[in-house]
């Protein structure tokens, strides 16, 4: 499945219950208990949750208005980047045990962390992926063009990385995630807290 608003071809990471795309967008639904996690205590890793990823050398930045149809804790729309099993990080719109949406980041070299940020009012939000040579952010906006920073952070300094969009419902029967608005611009970002 190609994307138009993204300058390289794409392929599934895992298998989605169904997928479709727009001019400028992507649904995904994942299946029951689908989650990318490698648990920092014991490593046991769980890879299964359908993601559409593709190769973009270089700067890059890849923002997305994310929607989420929440029904069990950590059901997510997700921006990802990946390398390979052990190496790769994702941007998530996700439902916390409160029963909120919540801005969620994880990086994995070898393990995952978890992190939570801000707490979403309704169901959707934008979300960005920026690289900057070996750097990579995670920014956050609730509107589309004033843009918060989340994560700062170094994953592979190997320019074979892949960035796209995945959903996952590790605890649930399924989760369906919507990405609009679908911007990618080939682009180094000047300033990771001016906002822009």
């Amino acid at each position: 499945m190609n994307l138009s608003p993204l300058p390289f071809s794409s392929r599934w990471i895992g298998t989605p219950v169904a997928a479709a795309s727009g001019s400028d967008s992507l649904t995904i639904v994942a299946g029951p208990r689908s989650d990318w996690f490698v648990h920092p205590g014991t490593g046991e890793a769980k890879l299964d949750a359908p993601a559409l990823v593709g190769r973009a050398g270089g700067d890059f930045l890849l923002s997305a208005r994310v929607e989420v149809g929440f029904g069990s804790r950590f059901d997510a729309g997700v921006l990802a980047l990946w390398h390979d099993e052990r190496t790769w990080a994702k941007l998530c719109l996700e439902y916390s045990p409160e029963g909120e949406a919540m801005v969620v980041s994880v990086v994995t070299r070898s393990t995952s962390d978890d992190c939570n940020s801000a707490v979403v009012a309704g169901d959707s939000v934008w979300l960005r992926i920026s690289r900057i040579g070996p750097e990579f952010a995670f920014h956050a906006s609730t509107d589309g063009s004033a843009w918060r920073l989340v994560r700062h952070f170094a994953l592979t300094a190997d320019d074979e990385i892949e960035v796209g969009f995945a959903a996952q419902s590790p605890l649930g029967d399924g989760c369906t995630a919507t990405f609009s608005e679908i911007r990618f611009r080939a682009t180094t970002l000047q300033d990771l807290r001016d906002g822009m």
